[in-house]
């Protein structure tokens, strides 16, 4: 039997909650953190990397420089929870005592026929800006998702590339989740940057040519897929509980309801809080896990997890934000930022998350 100090921590994914969560537990006790990058993955700013304005962030060994956390770069593609095993795809077999498992979300194509075979996920943003980059001459951009990622790489593309024709395709109404005077400012920013919105059209099929959707056919010669995300399958593959989105089921000490060796963060878990209702996907949920979960591995809590909403923020090209206060259910407030003011706020909130895993 372990003790304490000899615990096996294994921690899967090393984005905002799987790197946090290692270095909370990493003060004290060996972390052996999973993912195939080298880098740190900044998701909220993958629009900008889209634009050509992203750059490298800092490798993962200076992140965890000071805590005991050895940084294997491999993907994890089976788990044996009867074994307490996770197998990688290097061939590398790991013992774990306590497994945290943040492998978080990858772009949902819902079985729609040609997305994935035409469209550009988030997740190759610097394959898209080389694809705009080197163009012969200038065409047309459909960005499908009315969400927030849709509305920041539609206006993001939109300024950095003017010569291109910049549209954004959503099943309902872009940016609707937002109060009155949110949703008023992001369809003033998308009509300065010219960027043509098409509302309540879902998209049926995706081919070199465009769109096909419930509203008609719309024309593209790139088309950016921006939908929605889906959590990593792996769990569910593995036999934990999860929900119908396959979101694993978490205690109020976000354990797996199923297995309580096993603790699942960020956009892969089901999280409920009193007060506040089941998490959202996000950087401002996965963040918050991971510092609770990190200081309750290193005996620095016992209290169950606890979360309420502030606010919600956006960007809309370099010279304009959006940031909408909420409640602490994420209901809206009337108030808003916009303009530079709300630039700058997201702005801060964004380096604010970076300098949290610095």
């Amino acid at each position: 039997m372990s003790t304490t100090t000899e615990k096996r921590i294994v921690v899967l994914g090393a984005g905002y909650a799987g790197l946090s969560a290692a270095k909370g537990a990493g003060k004290h006790h060996p972390v052996t953190l999973v993912a195939p990058e080298e880098r740190l993955l900044h998701r909220v700013r993958q629009h900008e990397a889209a634009a050509g304005h992203g750059r490298d962030w800092a490798p993962i060994s200076r992140l965890a420089r000071g805590r005991s956390i050895r940084h294997h770069r491999a993907r994890a593609v089976e788990l044996d929870l009867a074994g307490h095993k996770v197998l990688l795809d290097d061939g590398t077999t790991l013992g774990y005592d306590t497994l945290v498992y943040a492998l978080g979300s990858r772009t949902a194509w819902h079985d729609v026929p040609g997305a994935a075979e035409h469209a550009y996920p988030v997740e190759r943003a610097a394959d898209l800006h080389r694809r705009l980059r080197d163009a012969g001459r200038p065409g047309t951009v459909a960005v499908v998702g009315g969400g927030a990622t849709g509305i920041e790489l539609a206006t993001e593309l939109a300024e950095a590339h003017p010569r291109w024709r910049v549209r954004i395709v959503a099943a309902g109404q872009v940016g609707g989740w937002f109060s009155a005077k949110g949703r008023t400012h992001i369809r003033h920013a998308l009509d300065r940057l010219g960027v043509t919105v098409h509302e309540h059209a879902a998209v049926t099929g995706v081919t070199p040519a465009g769109l096909r959707t419930d509203a008609g056919p719309i024309d593209a010669d790139v088309t950016v897929w921006a939908a929605s995300m889906e959590p990593h399958p792996l769990a569910a593959e593995a036999g934990l509980a999860v929900d119908a989105r396959g979101r694993a089921l978490v205690d109020g000490h976000l354990r797996s309801v199923s297995d309580p060796d096993v603790h699942v963060i960020g956009d892969a878990a089901a999280v409920t809080v009193p007060g506040t209702g089941t998490l959202r996907m996000g950087c401002a949920t996965a963040l918050p896990m991971g510092q609770y979960l990190g200081k309750l591995l290193d005996g620095r809590t016992a209290e169950p997890f606890s979360f309420g909403y502030v606010a919600q923020c956006l960007s809309l090209g370099r010279k304009d934000g959006l940031l909408q206060l909420v409640r602490r259910d994420d209901s809206m407030r009337p108030t808003v930022l916009t303009g530079t003011a709300g630039r700058l706020a997201k702005a801060a909130i964004v380096a604010g998350v970076y300098g949290a895993l610095k």
